[in-house]
């Protein structure tokens, strides 16, 4: 447990620390990450909670504040963090993916430190190691507007969270064995709503002593939802029984205020609605998340059930579920709900200037990659996935610090710009670019399932999807004025989507799948964007002095010890990066001017 006079004193040595920053807030968390048992679905396993917490804590910051949060592993694997949706700008080495950071071993404990510079919105964090997230370890991340910056939408009565996502009896670890093992994962057991199982609205298919999510509220005033698919591998379909979900904002941009009775939300992605309590409160009212794109008479059970709860209300929720979109296979709806989601170019967000201000549909575009994913594929005798023909295997030194370090050999800079139709290959191949480049990504997917594609360290403007195969023609097709941007965009089976982005964060940073199963076979790689002047400390920050070291540089780590074995009652964070001895002094100088 921190001491509470570190918790307090930390910002004030972080900000001495970093002077360049020092007149931004800093907001410190101070986590531990470990199992506890949880019966989500009426059964007990393993899962990862923060403190306690499952799901974790939501960190909640303003715009241009820095964060620090230490992070002690109490595991019995390997660990990293990372922050979906958050830029970190020009700072790759808070990533948190093996591109970029050593994982904490278990018992050790590493503090991030980053900035959430000109941000804003939803996000959330979760354990990208090792399936990890299908047993928790998420949690929420909120950055809210500077006061001086207006929101396009007046501020709510309050702010509600609610994490969706499909989820399986088994332990991750058992999942992970059955990927090894060359199985498919199966369908899942369920569906889970803010870490809970369904409400009991039919007793057949949901068995007694479920613990479900409520939800309460007051009658005529709005609240703003920030929602968040956190599962594995299922799109759901969310909706709230008799309310009207006003979509105001995605995953860093507000978009045009629209009104929907309910909408697709895949793999990763976030979204923040406003909904009003106008009903007349006969009774509570379901809120949904089903499974989309498969056979409901089979996937009944794969339904996420919650409670939306008025406090005048005159009863419990009965009846049938409200009814899930009829195209039950034909995925047009869903696309066209995609296409409808614009950005508000004429607001702020983190700056006041308009979003619409950067005119991205006007740039030349520099470099153009054609990313396509196929059916899983066996390559070496094992089941793989990859992209234009590559399946990832991240090399036990970091990316970064392979070449921070000039180590030869970890990496090859040769992912082709287009598919490949020669025979799969494991390799660690990443995509060579440079700082300022304006760049095409097109994500094909040929595969049978939807899959949801996310880019670390950028927001990018999603400028056309559509079925079939992608040609240069089909540029003509490109929204070029008010394309949302976002960090998570889905791809639908048979067809593409079109995303834009500004190279300007020197560093590597991970392009994936969000589906964790064919991202853990392979399907990801890294956009290695470097500044040709040498912008090492100019245009990219330093290594940080407590950067983990492992693979080819493991010889420069230093020992720590596990943190339950230390009987200190300093703050681990203290220990780990280095500030323990300014920490004591200013113990000291509070001491003495006590007296």
């Amino acid at each position: 447990m921190a001491c509470p006079a570190a918790a307090l004193l930390l910002p004030l040595l972080l900000g001495f620390l970093a002077p360049a920053r020092a007149t931004d807030p800093y907001a410190f968390f101070d986590w531990d990450v470990s199992y506890v048992t949880r019966s989500p679905l009426g059964v007990p396993q393993k899962v990862i909670a923060i403190n306690k917490e499952f799901p974790g804590p939501v960190v909640n910051v303003t715009t241009n504040y820095n964060v620090a949060v230490n992070v002690l592993n109490s595991l019995d694997e390997p660990l990293l963090i990372t922050w979906d949706g958050i830029q970190q700008r020009k700072n790759c080495w808070q990533d948190g993916v093996l591109g970029t950071n050593c994982p904490i071993p278990p018992g050790w404990n590493w503090t991030y430190n980053f900035q959430v510079k000109d941000q804003i919105g939803s996000f959330f964090y979760f354990p990208p190691l090792s399936m990890q997230r299908a047993a928790g370890g998420f949690g929420g991340i909120t950055v809210n507007n500077r006061a001086v910056i207006s929101v396009p939408f007046d501020t709510p009565d309050g702010d509600i969270r609610l994490f969706i996502g499909d989820w399986y009896k088994k332990n991750h670890t058992d999942l992970r064995k059955m990927l090894d093992d060359g199985k498919e994962l199966g369908m899942p057991d369920g569906v889970l709503m803010n870490g809970k199982g369904p409400y009991r609205y039919n007793d057949s298919l949901v068995p007694a002593g479920i613990e479900y999510e409520t939800i309460d509220v007051e009658p005529g005033k709005t609240y703003r939802f920030r929602v968040h698919n956190v599962g594995i591998s299922t799109s759901l379909n969310l909706r709230i029984q008799g309310h009207n979900m006003a979509m105001v904002e995605t995953e860093g941009s507000y978009t045009m205020k629209q009104n929907f009775t309910n909408l697709d939300i895949h793999v990763g992605q976030s979204y923040s609605f406003l909904v009003t309590m106008d009903q007349n409160a006969s009774s509570d009212y379901y809120i949904v998340a089903s499974a989309r794109f498969v056979n409901e008479s089979l996937w009944t059970r794969v339904t996420g059930v919650a409670i939306l709860h008025y406090s005048n209300s005159k009863g419990k929720a009965s009846g049938p579920l409200p009814d899930p979109p009829n195209d039950e296979y034909d995925k047009t709806f869903s696309m066209n709900q995609a296409r409808s989601i614009r950005m508000n170019v004429t607001t702020g967000a983190a700056r006041p200037n308009p979003q619409g201000s950067f005119h991205y549909g006007q740039i030349n575009v520099t470099q153009v990659y054609k990313l396509r994913n196929m059916p899983p594929v066996t390559i070496n005798g094992k089941k793989r996935t990859t992209l234009n023909g590559i399946s990832y295997s991240p090399p036990a030194t970091p990316l970064r610090l392979a070449d921070l370090y000039d180590k030869k050999e970890v990496y090859t800079l040769d992912f082709p710009t287009m598919p490949s139709d020669g025979p799969p290959v494991i390799r660690s191949s990443v995509i060579n670019s440079t700082y300022k480049n304006f760049m095409e990504i097109v994500f094909q997917n040929n595969d049978t399932k939807v899959q949801t594609y996310h880019i670390d360290g950028y927001a990018f403007w999603v400028v056309g999807m559509d079925y079939g195969e992608w040609t240069d023609n089909s540029r003509g097709t490109y929204n070029k004025w008010d394309g949302v941007s976002r960090c998570t965009t889905q791809v639908f089976p048979g067809a593409w989507t079109a995303v834009l982005l500004s190279l300007d964060s020197p560093g590597f940073w991970n392009v994936r799948t969000e589906n964790l199963d064919t991202w853990y076979l392979g399907q990801e790689t890294y956009i290695r964007v470097v500044d040709p002047d040498g912008g090492y400390n100019v245009t990219e920050s330093v290594l940080p002095d407590n950067a983990l070291f492992c693979g080819l540089l493991r010889e420069k780590q230093k020992a720590q010890k596990p943190h339950g074995s230390s009987s200190s009652s300093a703050s681990p964070a203290l220990k780990q990066s280095g500030y323990l001895l300014p920490f004591l002094v200013l113990l000291v100088a509070l001491a003495v001017m006590g007296h």
